[in-house]
Formats: C-alpha cells, structure tokens, sequence
C-alpha cells in the first residue's frame, strides 16, 4: 500500500544510495513561509507538495510567491521532472497562477540534458510516456512491450513511469543481467503526491534494478548535487545562508537542500507527510530541516 509508511520505508531502503549531510536543522515551526521572507533573498521551490497537488494548485501558493517576488526575491521551481522540457511546465504553472520565466524553473532533465552532452553518441531506449520529448536529451526509442527497443539500446534512460508496468520492469531487470549497460535515471523521486495518493515514480524503479542487476545508475535531480549546482549558476552570488530549498519530502527536497549547505523549509500539511506526525519520520531518518511550516 502506497502510504506514507511505505513511501518513507521505501526511502530509507536506499538511503545508501543518497547524499549523506552532517548538517541537523532545527525544525523550528513557523507559520508559513511568508514568516522567514526576511531572512533569505532566493527561495528554491519544490513544486509537487508545494505548490501543487497532482493538477491542482494549492491554496495560496499563487499568492506567496506573488508576494516573495515583489519583495524582490528569486523565486525557483527544482522539479524531478524529465519527460518533458521545463519550458513545457510554464503553462500550467500560469494556468496555476504562478508568474515564473523559464529561467526559474529548474529540472533533473536539465541535469540529465547537459550529461548526456558530454557523452559519445550512443542508441538510447527510454521508460518516458508516449510523446515525450527530445528537446535537449537526445533521440531514444521508447520501452514498451516490444522486445526490440531493449536488446537493441547502448543505454536506458529512466524519465517517466506513467506506462511503465511490472511485466516491462522485469523485462528491462533481464536485459540488463544478461548484458549490463549504462542507466540514466532523470527523475529520482520515488514517490510523487496526487489527489488520489502517491504515483510511483522512475527513481523507485531505479532502485529496484540496481537491487537486481548490481548495476549502479547515474541519478540526475534531488537531492543529487547537480540540481543545486545549476540552481547556483542562475541565482549567481549569493551566501548559502540567504538560501531555502522548501519541500515535502525528507529524503530529496531536504537532504538535498541540507547536503548543499543552504537552509531548508519543510511543508506539512500538502504532500509526503499530509497528516501525519512528522517528528517519527524526521528521528528515525536523522534528516532535519531547518524550519517546518504548514504550507507555503
């Protein structure tokens, strides 16, 4: 059952895969972000569970960011989105209510993008839902049901999982044993929050394999170093203590914010922990954020 139980567990089983941060935060409560607007000039905003829901926006999340970005804040969106360009998300996010350039918004396909640039060219076969695209990545065939595309690839690309399935798991799980090749995972997040619960994400996927194969795969987006790394290109020269990373999750948004060396805002009440008591999860993983608020 995808609840929030097995969505940490599921964390906290490849935790050695993760970055590690020494950094312990206060978990200071606080009501809103709005409250510790002061104290920091960019806000890195994690996007499922912070602003949204699935496809619905959260109450007054518009209007925050409005806010922070008349006070003259940079406001960016860090998203393990990789199906699709960031610059595709920007008319949902304004259909949201949300007034973001495409320089604010920041994915892992970004991180993938630029990666496989520097790579000799290579037959890629990607999961990714049909008629995703290749804008800054590079052309794959897409993983279906077909054996083809999975004995054929030099290399797998894990983007999306909204067709993925067991049957396919296990068909990738056996190509790979019997000849081992690079996987790029453009989306680490094991678990993203919908409406209805949580959908299961590429990185979990990932996981699984590298459980089955011994292979390693190379991850792309939070809480790896890269997504930070690029985030810092953009907002240029500013002190790490005037940066917040605000998230849901523990295990990506926090961990990676933290092993970062920036300060970092949990939120409560719309994502990963909606309804929960937090303080278990946060003392038996040791991750910890600096503030916690109910929502943005």
């Amino acid at each position: 059952m995808t609840d929030t139980n097995w969505a940490f567990a599921q964390y906290e089983n490849v935790r050695a895969r993760l970055p590690s941060s020494q950094a312990h935060g206060a978990c200071k409560r606080v009501p809103n972000l709005g409250a510790l607007a002061g104290n920091f000039d960019v806000i890195l905003l994690d996007a499922y569970g912070v602003l949204n829901v699935g496809n619905t926006p959260i109450a007054g999340a518009p209007e925050r960011v409005a806010a922070l970005q008349a006070m003259g804040k940079r406001c960016f969106v860090l998203t393990n989105g990789a199906s699709f360009p960031a610059s595709n998300r920007l008319p949902k996010y304004r259909q949201y209510g949300f007034n973001f350039t495409a320089d604010d918004v920041i994915s892992s396909r970004d991180a993938l993008g630029a990666h496989l640039a520097t790579l000799p060219p290579c037959r890629w076969a990607a999961m990714a839902p049909k008629g995703a695209s290749f804008e800054g990545l590079t052309r794959f065939d897409l993983l279906e049901d077909a054996p083809d595309p999975y004995e054929n690839a030099e290399g797998f690309l894990l983007l999306g999982s909204q067709i993925w399935n067991d049957e396919r798991q296990a068909r990738l799980v056996e190509t790979l044993r019997r000849c081992p090749r690079p996987v790029l995972v453009g989306n680490p997040d094991l678990v993203a929050p919908y409406e209805h619960g949580f959908n299961l994400q590429p990185g979990l996927y990932a996981h699984r394999l590298a459980d089955a194969t011994g292979l390693e795969p190379l991850f792309f987006g939070k809480p790896f170093a890269g997504m930070f790394a690029e985030a810092r290109r953009r907002y240029g020269n500013v002190r790490p203590e005037r940066v917040l990373m605000v998230g849901d999750t523990l295990h990506t948004d926090i961990l990676g914010g933290a092993a970062a060396g920036i300060k970092t805002l949990l939120i409560a009440d719309h994502g990963m922990f909606r309804g929960a008591d937090l303080r278990p999860y946060i003392e038996k993983s040791g991750i910890a954020p600096d503030f916690i608020a109910p929502s943005i």
